[in-house]
């Protein structure tokens, strides 16, 4: 089969690898109609993943059908539909119990980390009755692409995040995570939502978008940033902040424009250590809830999905097929465009 692999030093290629198999009775073996390309894999093919290893097929958000299952798995069969979950966990570990799937014993995010991932014609999937959700037959692939990763990150960053109705969030960043963060924010009925984001034309998507009722240019001084979000909130600062951008000066942002007692939620992924000034912060009082995703109980979400009240659709920038993945990376790298998502249809 055909596979997208990097090499641990910076450079990915189209390789012929062998087609997977299943190796323990809990796995099955996925058949890919739609992946696409995420911010971490751009991550790991810079070599800023320490855990990740080299000469591994890239890849963790994807849809497709299923084309075998081990003896194991129970709850899906071949010709099932499903979206896939970043992560992989056993489901019967002490983390797992606790829905802490992200540090699962047996899994967490493997797939195009450690093990082989879904930049492929076939994927190996272990753990498949945990890892897998059902795609009901009103539900195109391309609406259930982005469930498994960034979809489940905006619905995990905005649970953990305790948002109460009548509230004021704030959600630095407009990227793809950003964006379903503000969606899954709205559904717990937030008096306001701040967007700050440095992008011109993710503010204004935004916007057109009626994601938040104000947005803020992450281009202006800190200070700006901080006075604007004060002025919003009565001079409190905002009650919940999410931080989903990673950029090199939104760490600091998020605990600045935070008011005291607030949660802050980081479900960005940086390239580079961040300062926690506690002088500066003391008396703040503030609570900090970091990443990764804990991608579970993701039948809610579809469910979402499926009745309209999440739609993804405006995601999607443009679409590859396999044999121009590498064109999708160049694309999707350097923002082309606007590019936000990429689509990646199967080997033509």
């Amino acid at each position: 089969m055909k596979a997208l692999v990097h090499d641990g030093q910076g450079s990915i290629s189209l390789q012929e690898k062998p087609r997977p198999q299943l190796q323990l009775p809990t796995d099955a073996i996925v058949r890919v109609t739609r992946s696409t390309i995420c911010t971490s894999d751009l991550h790991i093919m810079r070599g800023a993943v320490p855990r990740a290893l080299p000469n591994t097929v890239l890849g963790h958000e994807f849809v497709g059908v299923v084309e075998e299952v081990g003896s194991g798995v129970t709850h899906f069969a071949p010709g099932d539909r499903v979206a896939v979950n970043c992560e992989t966990f056993c489901g019967e570990c002490y983390f797992c119990k606790r829905g802490w799937v992200n540090n699962c014993v047996e899994g967490g995010w493997e797939l195009g980390c450690r093990i082989d991932g879904c930049q492929a014609e076939f994927v190996r999937v272990p753990f498949a009755d945990n890892t897998f959700t059902h795609i009901p037959n009103t539900v195109s692939d391309e609406s259930a692409l982005f469930l498994g990763d960034i979809l489940a990150t905006g619905w995990w960053g905005a649970r953990i995040a305790e948002i109460e109705e009548g509230s004021t969030v704030a959600v630095i960043g407009a990227g793809p995570v950003g964006i379903t963060t503000m969606m899954c924010a709205t559904l717990a009925k937030p008096k306001t939502i701040i967007a700050i984001e440095a992008d011109p034309y993710r503010a204004k998507l935004v916007q057109d978008l009626a994601l938040a009722d104000h947005v803020i240019s992450g281009r202006a001084p800190l200070t700006d940033i901080e006075h604007r979000v004060r002025k919003i909130t009565c001079g409190r600062g905002a009650d919940v902040v999410i931080e989903a951008a990673g950029g090199t000066n939104t760490f600091e942002m998020a605990w600045r424009i935070a008011r005291p007692n607030a949660i802050v939620v980081v479900s960005a992924m940086y390239e580079h250590n961040q300062v926690l000034p506690l002088p500066h912060m003391y008396g703040k009082n503030l609570i900090f809830k970091t990443g990764g995703v804990d991608a579970s109980g993701l039948d809610e979400v579809m469910a979402l999905i499926e009745t309209g009240q999440l739609n993804t659709d405006c995601l999607i920038s443009k679409r590859y097929p396999l044999n121009n993945i590498l064109e999708a990376y160049r694309v999707f790298e350097n923002h082309e465009d606007n590019c936000l998502k990429v689509v990646i249809t199967p080997w033509e």
